[in-house]
């Protein structure tokens, strides 16, 4: 199941489709659904995490917490909603899109791809491409 929270002002305008989205790119990951929590917030909520949980003091436009069991992801997932449109302003994107990657970004994560290097870092950035048209395709 897959849920949104909102910490601030900014609500999802298509929940059921970004919902059904992200519930197609697990599968295509041959992974299954467990629990999965976006919570959009603001800088400065994300930033106390940042600190408090991984002692980074540091923006960050999303944090995820991994509580994957075997087969089955789950887990919670932060997006500063703030970040996200600086970030797409920065790339030149809509800030739909940005926010879309960010939020498939951490999925992929709990499907075990990392970004840590640069060959992770382009599998990533490749993987979030892919799954961004599933998008697109779904519409």
């Amino acid at each position: 199941m897959i849920d949104f929270n909102y910490e601030n002002e900014y609500n999802l305008d298509n929940e059921e489709a970004v919902a059904n989205w992200l519930s197609a790119v697990i599968l295509s990951e041959g992974k299954k659904e467990g629990e999965i929590n976006y919570i959009f917030c603001d800088d400065e909520y994300l930033h106390k995490i940042n600190l408090e949980y991984l002692n980074h003091d540091t923006l960050t436009d999303v944090i995820s917490f991994d509580y994957t069991m075997g087969n089955e992801i789950s887990g919670d997932i932060f997006i500063s909603v703030e970040r996200v449109q600086d970030n797409a302003t920065d790339f030149n994107v809509p800030f739909d899109e940005e926010l879309r990657r960010v939020m498939v970004h951490g999925v992929l994560h709990y499907c075990g791809y990392k970004d840590k290097g640069d060959k992770d870092e382009l599998l990533m950035r490749s993987k979030e491409n892919e799954k961004l048209a599933l998008f697109h395709v779904e519409q």
